[in-house]
């Protein structure tokens, strides 16, 4: 048989197979679709990146956008840059310490990154010898008790935990603490000295900034010998170029829209219209006040016991915990900036990194108005650093106040003073240096770009989740005082808060936004441990809590251990705070003593540490013959002191110990947290 084109075909087939099979249907259809979802998710992500100018970038990448972002190594390769600075930042003063020394970099020729170690691979530290003259530096803050920040917490355990060489990598250390605390600069030493062990080689000794005395002087006496010691190292000059070059640019987003738009998010755009758990720094809880009411019974201070409602927001926290609140600035300030620099408020705009290789993108969530920006991203009411003065200088038109802002800006002994006595003696904040220098008129743009970020607050939990699991309790005194210009300064927390005022009809409650920061200051495991706690004024507040969670267990049945309270104020007719409280766990048993100390109520002074001194056979059989628990909390400049060296007395004396074996021996309690401080300077 043969078909139409002559081809010969055996007669012995018995079916024909069809041209396209089923499988090849299947395969067809598989292909077609891959090819469609391809196309319209890559046209979706084309969309989207269009939009990225105007967005904050995620706090979580992809893998290969972690594996590519990490590599600071790469970025200082293929950008021409040997010098690199990290930082361990809690408030945000060391990140703005990294930006300024990187930016002075240029002037020795030194192309410089600020780099969060939180978003590096630090195993590429051991690489930084391939680059020539290169210089890794480290602004580190010391945290808590001891502890890095959160961001240098993964550096920290593989600094302790490797064993990498770090030969050729040149460094320098600038630590921010607090002397008023006992593990001053600890984190920044240690990363000192650890880096020198792992072969690395200091340029610059380690310079320590004391924020209880003036971190800003001791940042800058520093720096100025850091860049001395790096020109001597390497062989190199300064070429006297002032380096003014922005770090953000401005964009005009007025054609953005409106859903676009912040409006006092921390992090993700409208993350308060749509909560999601978990809460934290970057993802605050907005909670409502359930309660706000006046602790002080009279006189012309005032103590507010507020109460955050939790209920429904799967947040859990620890009876000795904190709580951080979010504040924003008072619109009166707000407005007055824009009244002295005559700014329209409600413009919408963004500030874009002119550093492309940056992960940091914007220096707050952007866009945003003026107004918003003011409001509840920048520090507007602490006292401005000096580089602030510096950048001043150019938008003065008047010479005398261009004259006294190069004179603040100098680090002469002449400057140093003028700085000292103008700013923090007379505790001005930029609006009141706008007002007193009334030629200085900056870009605002460029003003929100050169002031730091405002910090949320945070405050002891006073209240036990066995007890009120749906609410967390504070206890904070309203921070109002006259400068010596004759302003009232007002606290940007508490000031707020003493206007959240919940009502009883069915407008609205006021709101706030919050996140639980975890602690160490917890009561001992077991129930029956005698405890001595130590809390004058609202130190009270976390001892609140630990009597409420005792006293929830007393009820339960349990055994409990003596609870003794030490307890101060200045009059207790006027700021006995919780007095009707603690005096019904007197009676029912749970506190087993409460000593009071009231200041003012007769002639001679009289605090809790003269309470101390006088009861220190009770002191001595808690902490020494029962193995008890003590725990401090209040003011760590002095009160908090005045303890330590009490116990150490007390320990030498009862315990019959020398000076060096009583000093071993509180030591060792602290080591096992039977010696526990929760105190602020």
């Amino acid at each position: 048989m043969e078909n139409s084109e002559g081809v010969k075909i055996e007669s012995t087939v018995v079916t024909e197979e069809p041209l396209i099979s089923a499988l090849d249907i299947a395969l067809f259809v598989v292909i077609i679709t891959v090819a469609y979802f391809w196309y319209f998710k890559r046209d979706k992500q084309s969309s989207s990146s269009e939009k990225k100018p105007y967005t904050i970038q995620p706090s979580s990448l992809s893998s290969i956008e972690q594996t590519s972002n990490s590599s600071f190594i790469k970025k200082l390769k293929s950008t021409g840059r040997s010098l690199v600075v990290f930082y361990g930042s809690q408030t945000g003063t060391a990140e703005e310490f990294a930006g300024r020394i990187a930016k002075e970099g240029a002037r020795y020729k030194m192309k410089g990154m600020v780099a969060d170690p939180e978003e590096c691979d630090m195993a590429d530290l051991v690489e930084m010898k391939e680059i020539q003259k290169s210089l890794a530096i480290f602004c580190i803050a010391t945290y808590g008790e001891g502890d890095p920040t959160d961001n240098a917490m993964d550096f920290y355990e593989w600094l302790q935990n490797g064993d990498a060489d770090l030969e050729g990598l040149n460094y320098a250390v600038f630590g921010l603490g607090n002397k008023t605390y006992e593990h001053y600069n600890e984190i920044a030493i240690y990363i000192d000295q650890r880096l020198e062990e792992l072969g690395a080689t200091r340029v610059h000794e380690i310079g320590l900034g004391d924020d209880d005395a003036n971190i800003e002087d001791d940042f800058v006496s520093w720096k100025e010998k850091l860049w001395e010691s790096v020109c001597s190292h390497y062989g190199i000059e300064e070429t006297g170029e002032e380096s003014n070059i922005r770090q953000y640019k401005l964009v005009d987003c007025s054609e953005v829209l409106p859903e676009r738009i912040f409006s006092g998010e921390i992090s993700r755009l409208k993350s308060y219209e749509n909560q999601r758990f978990p809460f934290d720094v970057k993802n605050p809880y907005l909670s409502k006040i359930a309660v706000n009411r006046e602790l002080h019974k009279s006189g012309d201070r005032s103590c507010m016991h507020i109460e955050f409602d939790i209920d429904g927001s799967k947040m859990r926290y620890d009876t000795g915990d904190h709580v951080a609140v979010y504040p924003k600035n008072s619109s009166e300030l707000v407005d007055k900036i824009g009244e002295l620099l005559n700014a329209d408020l409600d413009a919408v705009f963004s500030l874009l990194n002119t550093d492309e290789e940056s992960s940091k993108k914007h220096p707050f969530p952007c866009p945003c108005t003026y107004r918003t920006a003011l409001t509840y991203y920048l520090d507007i009411t602490s006292n401005p650093r000096t580089h602030i003065m510096k950048e001043l200088i150019e938008y003065a038109s008047d010479p005398k106040d261009q004259e006294k802002l190069k004179l603040m800006a100098s680090s002469t002994p002449e400057g140093t003073k003028e700085f000292h006595e103008w700013i923090l003696r007379d505790n001005r904040n930029i609006v009141h240096i706008l007002e007193d220098l009334p030629s200085v008129k900056p870009d605002l743009d460029h003003l929100c770009e050169l002031l730091p970020r405002l910090q949320c607050r945070y405050y002891s939990i006073s209240s036990s989740p066995k007890v009120y699991p749906k609410s967390i309790h504070i206890t904070a005194v309203l921070v109002n005082y006259t400068t010596p210009t004759n302003r009232v300064n007002k606290g940007v927390a508490t000031n707020l808060l003493a206007q959240l005022i919940p009502t009883n009809d069915e407008l609205p409650q006021p709101t706030i936004p919050i996140y639980i920061r975890r602690s160490q200051f917890r009561l001992p495991p077991k129930s029956q441990t005698p405890i001595i706690m130590i809390g004058p004024g609202t130190g009270l507040a976390p001892f609140r809590g630990f009597i409420q969670e005792r006293d929830y267990a007393r009820k339960e049945g349990r055994e409990i251990g003596e609870m003794v309270l030490y307890f101060g104020c200045r009059k207790k007719d006027e700021d006995f705070i919780y007095e009707n409280e603690l005096q019904e766990y007197v009676a029912n048993g749970t506190l087993t003593k409460l000593h009071l100390a009231f200041s003012r109520d007769q002639p001679e002074k009289k605090y809790v540490t003269h309470l101390l001194e006088q009861n220190a056979d009770e002191l001595w059989n808690i902490i020494g013959e029962k193995s008890g628990h003590l725990y401090v909390c209040g003011d760590a400049r002095s009160m908090a002191k005045d303890v330590h060296s009490i116990i150490v007395k007390v320990v030498m004396e009862k315990g019959q110990m020398t000076n060096s074996q009583a000093l071993n021996y509180v030591k060792k309690m602290e080591q096992q947290k039977r010696y526990s401080a929760d105190v602020w300077s």
